[in-house]
């Protein structure tokens, strides 16, 4: 029996019933035989970033989310743009851990889910990168008019997306098998 893989979804919406969420609850049923997801879709719970907090005095809740992302196999953030841009609540996140090795040559899946999604989609690749995580073009998605692939009940209702979608989560798994630096 193969063992399981913990990976973090994270959502990157500010809201409570977004697509973005869906598209992660999809994923964790899709894969629920290979992963363990934790979904993390509460952003805002996170303390504002604080530069003189990052090294000394970091909050409790800092750490605790700074393992999950250190302790876990891999990661996918599902998010939508704001403003041609990533959300506050997901940038926050990410300052918090800029100062360690946390992301660091983790496996990543981006997925953007928005209107239109290409500013903060090339955006949030860019972070990615600078971080230091592994990704390739195939870990990454970006899925213009979500609202329109996504009923009222989360329910994805486009056939194309869910076809891009279980593409990115089998080259995600391939990913994870491969070794930390090695390029994909």
């Amino acid at each position: 029996m193969i063992e399981k893989k913990n990976i973090i979804g994270i959502c990157g919406s500010a809201s409570q019933n977004s697509g973005n969420l869906s598209i992660l609850k999809w994923i964790s049923e899709l894969e629920k035989t290979d992963f363990n997801i934790e979904i993390i879709d509460d952003l805002t719970s996170l303390p504002h970033f604080r530069t003189e907090l990052t090294d000394k005095n970091v909050p409790e809740k800092i750490i605790e989310f700074r393992n999950k992302i250190s302790n876990a196999d891999g990661i996918i953030i599902c998010t939508p743009e704001y403003v041609f841009s990533i959300p506050s609540g997901l940038k926050n996140m990410i300052e918090w851990c800029v100062s360690t090795t946390v992301f660091s040559d983790k496996p990543i899946g981006i997925i953007t889910a928005s209107a239109n999604g290409e500013k903060g989609h090339k955006e949030l690749k860019l972070i990615m990168e600078t971080i230091q995580t592994r990704f390739t073009d195939q870990t990454t998605l970006l899925i213009q008019g979500i609202k329109g692939k996504i009923d009222k009940k989360g329910k994805i209702i486009d056939e194309s997306t869910e076809t891009e979608l279980r593409k990115l989560t089998e080259s995600f798994k391939t990913l994870i098998k491969k070794p930390a630096g090695n390029n994909v």
